[in-house]
């Protein structure tokens, strides 16, 4: 099966600095195959037929600590849940110089209902979608510093959120489809 780990605050702001090539190679010793990394800030493609998404985040979480000397927490989505996300994600979305557009991973444990009532939405400034593991959200560049996703930062869920912006997002489905080609 094809996965993503999407790893929570790797080099970010000069912390918690992992080398992908490094990092690479702690999945492949860990038991992970065909392993691929996008950009810098902890997006792993990865193929896996022998564990369950919770036993590869346990597996990837000690492996880096183990290598690196770092709690880092992973977030594990298998190919088919990226095709679900993808089919909310709108197609106008992007992130440039006139739109902010984000995925919030979130972690099992942080249910929909359970995000939704945490967040400040506002709704004449913010586009919010939801979908089963985490949540769309846009809004007009100019208006990035009233929107309500600044209030996420800094509360518990926004430790139980990895958050990635719409042009990564889809760049990893397109590599993640790309790997289910060359496996089949």
């Amino acid at each position: 099966m094809i996965y993503v780990a999407l790893l929570r605050g790797i080099n970010v702001g000069g912390k918690n600095k992992i080398d992908m090539k490094l990092l690479k190679e702690t999945f492949r010793r860990v038991g992970m195959k065909s392993v691929v990394t996008y950009i810098n800030s902890g997006n792993v493609i990865f193929v896996d037929d022998k564990h369950t998404k919770d036993e590869i985040a346990e597996l990837l979480e000690k492996g880096i600590f183990d290598d690196f000397n770092l709690r880092i927490k992973v977030l594990i989505r298998s190919l088919d849940a990226f095709e679900k996300m993808m089919s909310v994600l709108p197609a106008s979305w992007s992130n440039d110089n006139n739109m902010r557009a984000d995925v919030l991973f979130l972690w099992d444990e942080v249910d929909q209902q359970t995000a939704r009532s945490q967040l400040v939405i506002k709704p004449d400034i913010d586009t919010v979608l939801f979908f089963p593991g985490g949540i769309l959200w846009a809004v007009d560049r100019k208006n990035v510093t009233r929107s309500g996703l600044t209030k996420v930062v800094g509360t518990d869920l926004y430790r139980k959120i990895t958050v990635r912006n719409v042009n990564t997002t889809r760049k990893i489905y397109e590599m993640m489809k790309e790997l289910n080609k060359s496996c089949e």
